[in-house]
């Protein structure tokens, strides 16, 4: 069993399941948790049929709880794997657009011709 820090307790008391100061619950003290090992300890002391069935669902809770976290944990290791391979294909991806917007670049100004225009044009004649 261990007493509650007040962020803890501040925590707990902006759940949707307590009740506020406003309502009329006041504490002078910051209230105390069981740990799993705590009620499962706890259990060893109590004997009646109501305590008993308390017990078992506090337990199942512990192991729902641990098991949300662990495939929290799964989850959000597979999630930055797909983060990584994203930001690979990503990167790949924007060095193939960097190339096409530089040859359309190209293609829009192309380079000036330096060979001589084959016909006939106006300014042979002028040659001074």
């Amino acid at each position: 069993m261990m007493q509650l820090t007040v962020e803890e307790w501040a925590a707990l008391r902006s759940q949707t399941v307590t009740l506020k100061n406003s309502r009329g619950q006041h504490r002078k003290y910051l209230p105390y948790a069981f740990t799993e090992q705590g009620v499962a300890m706890l259990s060893s002391v109590l004997n009646s049929d109501r305590a008993i069935a308390v017990n078992i669902q506090i337990m199942r809770a512990f192991v729902q709880l641990r098991e949300l976290l662990s495939s929290n944990k799964e989850l959000a290791r597979r999630f930055a794997q797909l983060e990584a391979r994203l930001d690979k294909k990503l990167a790949a991806h924007d060095e193939a657009i960097a190339a096409i917007l530089s040859a359309i670049r190209q293609l829009m100004h192309p380079p000036a011709s330096k060979r001589r225009p084959i016909g006939f044009t106006a300014d042979i004649g002028n040659k001074s």
